[in-house]
C-alpha cells in the first residue's frame, strides 16, 4: 500500500495531495493517508513501503522523520532532495557541479564582497536562502540596499516572463509560461499563468537539473538567456498551477509504478 504525506500548506481550493489521491481512487489502488507528526519512526511498522511526501514543512522533526523512514522505505522525493531543493545554495552548488546553465551566483557573509559583486554586475538580485513563493526576492544596485548576512546573490538576467517546467521521472511532461511587471513571476506574486509547449531544450536541461537535485519529480524555473534556458531554481514539492498536462494522473501512475517495483 502506497503511504501519502499530505502537503502542510494545502487549502480546500488548493489541495495538491487530494488531486493525486483522487486518481488513485479512479484507478482503484489502495493506499493511506498520514501526517508527519503522528509518526514515531522508531515504533512505525511501516517497511518495504512507497511513501510519497507531496509537502513537508521546513523544520528538523519532518526531515529527521522522513530521514528514519526512508531507511528502510522507497521514499519519494527522497528527504535528502527536498531538502536540497528548499536550499538555493545547495541547489545551485549542484547545478554548476554538473554544468546546468544556471545565473552566476555569489554567497557570503561579507556585506562588503557582496557589495563588490552588486558593483561588478552593475545590479544583482538578492534572495532568501531558504524561500517559496517568490517571498523575500529583491533587486539590488548597491550594498546599501543590502539586508542582513547571509548574502545569496545572483546575476540580474532582464525579463519579462519566465517558465515553470514538471519533470517527472527524468522527463518534462508540462510547463506554463508565467508573466507579469513584477522581478518575479510566481503564481503567488501576481504572475498570470499559461501552458505552453515543451521544446526539446526545455526538456533536456530540466530534466538535467531535477537529476542534478536528486529528486525523482520537480518543479524547474527558467529563464530565457542568450537564447537558450537558465535554471533559477528547483521546487521538491511543486504544485502544478495553471497546467494542462494531468500531472495528478501522471504522478499517480508514477507512484504505483514504484510501489510495485519495491513489491518485486
Amino acid at each position: 500500500m502506497i503511504t501519502i504525506i499530505p502537503k502542510p500548506t494545502d487549502i480546500p481550493s488548493d489541495n495538491s495531495t487530494r488531486m493525486v489521491m483522487d486518481e488513485l481512487d479512479r484507478m482503484g489502488e489502495s493506499y493511506q493517508a498520514v501526517f508527519l507528526e503522528a509518526i514515531d519512526p522508531f515504533s512505525c511498522t511501516l517497511e518495504g513501503e512507497t511513501i510519497w511526501a507531496c509537502g513537508i514543512r521546513q523544520n528538523g522533526h519532518n526531515f529527521e522523520t522522513l530521514s528514519a523512514l526512508a531507511l528502510s522505505n522507497r521514499v519519494i522525493n527522497p528527504p535528502e532532495g527536498i531538502v536540497t531543493c528548499a536550499s538555493k545554495v545547495k541547489t545551485s552548488a549542484l547545478l554548476v557541479k554538473d554544468k546546468v546553465p544556471t545565473p552566476t551566483t555569489f554567497f557570503t557573509e561579507s556585506r562588503h564582497l557582496a557589495g563588490k559583486f552588486i558593483e561588478d554586475h552593475g545590479k544583482a538580485v538578492s534572495k532568501p536562502v531558504y524561500g517559496f513563493d517568490g517571498v523575500g526576492i529583491t533587486l539590488v544596485e548597491s550594498e546599501a540596499q543590502l539586508g542582513e548576512p547571509p548574502y545569496y546573490l545572483q546575476e540580474y538576467i532582464p525579463n519579462d516572463r519566465d517558465f515553470r517546467v514538471f519533470v517527472i521521472n527524468g522527463k518534462a511532461v508540462g510547463a506554463i509560461m508565467r508573466v507579469s511587471d513584477s522581478l518575479t513571476h510566481n503564481i503567488h506574486q501576481g504572475g498570470c499563468g499559461s501552458a505552453v509547449s515543451i521544446d526539446a531544450d526545455m526538456n533536456d536541461i530540466a530534466a538535467r537539473a531535477v537529476e542534478s537535485a536528486g529528486v525523482d519529480y520537480g518543479g524547474v524555473d527558467l529563464l530565457i538567456h542568450d537564447g537558450s534556458y537558465t535554471v533559477l531554481e528547483v521546487n521538491g514539492t511543486p504544485n502544478w498551477h495553471c497546467m494542462q498536462a494531468p500531472i495528478p494522473r501522471l504522478l499517480a501512475e508514477y507512484l504505483v509504478a514504484q510501489n510495485r517495483m519495491e513489491k518485486q
